[in-house]
């Protein structure tokens, strides 16, 4: 009779709901940032192991004993617990923030990243249509809201990558010039890895690791892969 009461008065009467309220507030924080309570495992909020917690809700029959609790976790965010993976959640999340104040076909092109995710890499391959097909219909519906549609396979067969293929120097120029205008510097970390599309193709460089490897065989480069260095600003390929 008691705890009834409080509870009618709105009083957290039970440890369970106490530690509830307070990681819900955690996650609506979290929302507030990541516009998805799909968070990964490893987030965390307020101090809050919050990412661990939301998947511990997920599971099923969790929520069995708590309608309540899964009514408050629905008002934040109704589709933190989809039917389809969290990352993918994820990602569709930061797109639909992006275009929310554009109309028709979204225009986010591959490199464009938040929160560490690629989301124009991202889109282009949720509209190839092999993989628009195995989406879930809810994810299509949720695409098709933003203006999203797959590419049309006559669109895809053009847009097909040349069958000549791009030799190492070409990859390493290009994902130079690239971390170049990200950057504005071609001093790049030994270790560092650049992801570049060049005709078309994904390709990862060791761009570190390639400039040394080009400043080594300097002797040995062609007048014209000289000029190109030189040309992004690597000192060292300048003549003399």
């Amino acid at each position: 009779q008691r705890a009834r009461r409080l509870e009618q008065l709105g009083m957290v009467w039970s440890l369970a709901d106490e530690r509830f309220q307070e990681n819900l507030e955690a996650a609506k924080a979290y929302y507030d940032q990541h516009w998805t309570l799909c968070a990964p495992r490893s987030a965390a909020m307020l101090d809050r192991p919050l990412g661990m917690w939301l998947a511990n809700l997920r599971r099923p029959g969790a929520l069995d004993d708590h309608p309540e609790w899964k009514t408050a976790l629905e008002a934040v965010d109704k589709d933190w617990n989809p039917s389809w993976p969290a990352d993918w959640q994820r990602h569709y999340a930061a797109l639909r923030e992006l275009v929310a104040d554009e109309e028709g076909q979204a225009d986010v092109l591959p490199g464009f990243t938040v929160h560490g995710m690629d989301i124009g890499k991202w889109l282009a391959r949720q509209r190839k249509p092999e993989v628009w097909q195995a989406l879930h219909d809810g994810q299509r519906e949720r695409l098709e809201q933003l203006g999203i549609t797959p590419i049309a396979p006559e669109v895809e067969a053009r847009a097909k990558p040349s069958t000549v293929p791009v030799s190492a120097f070409e990859k390493g120029v290009a994902a130079l010039a690239q971390y170049k205008a990200r950057t504005g510097s071609v001093t790049v970390p030994r270790t560092h890895v650049e992801a570049v599309e060049v005709d078309g193709q994904e390709h990862s460089v060791k761009l570190g690791v390639w400039i040394m490897n080009q400043k080594g065989r300097r002797s040995k480069l062609t007048v014209d892969k000289l000029a190109a260095l030189a040309a992004l600003g690597l000192e060292w390929a300048r003549e003399g």
